[in-house]
């Protein structure tokens, strides 16, 4: 836990965004990613703010991500598992009060479940209304859709 803490800037509590890149920046979508932290924000301070991308994604697409105050991860695996796997080992450290994901992947459910088992609140993020995906937010504390 100490190790998590002084990764995050000796920071505790607050919100954690995480942003399942590939389910949430797609065309049909038209994400904003300003729109996405504004929506975690509402939640509280935001101590992390991370995008999770495959190894496809453009060198623009990163800079831009970067220049909105996100720290981006690329992974040449499956995204869904780098992010879960990041965002239960911070759940667990208990070095945070809400955890937010955004996406559309039923994937993420268990990770909310565990978080609330763990007393951290959490928020869902649907990319849209056709992008919102119902088990996420029924195990989500609460639940935003972009666009609405």
């Amino acid at each position: 836990m100490e190790r998590l803490r002084e990764l995050l800037g000796g920071e505790a509590g607050g919100v954690a965004l995480f942003v399942d890149g590939p389910n949430v920046l797609r065309d049909e979508f038209d994400v904003d990613l300003d729109d996405v932290r504004e929506r975690a924000a509402a939640a509280g301070p935001l101590t992390v703010t991370r995008l999770y991308l495959d190894e496809h994604a453009t060198p623009e697409l990163i800079q831009a991500a970067e220049a909105r105050g996100y720290e981006v991860r690329v992974t040449s695996g499956d995204v869904d598992v780098k992010l879960a796997v990041d965002a239960t080992e911070l759940v667990l450290s208990e070095a945070v009060d809400v955890l937010a994901v955004a996406s559309r992947d039923t994937d993420f459910k268990p990770v909310l479940e565990q978080a609330a088992r763990h007393g951290v609140r959490t928020l869902a993020i649907a990319p849209g209304e056709h992008g919102r995906s119902d088990a996420l937010r029924n195990a989500a504390d609460d639940a935003v859709v972009l666009g609405e």
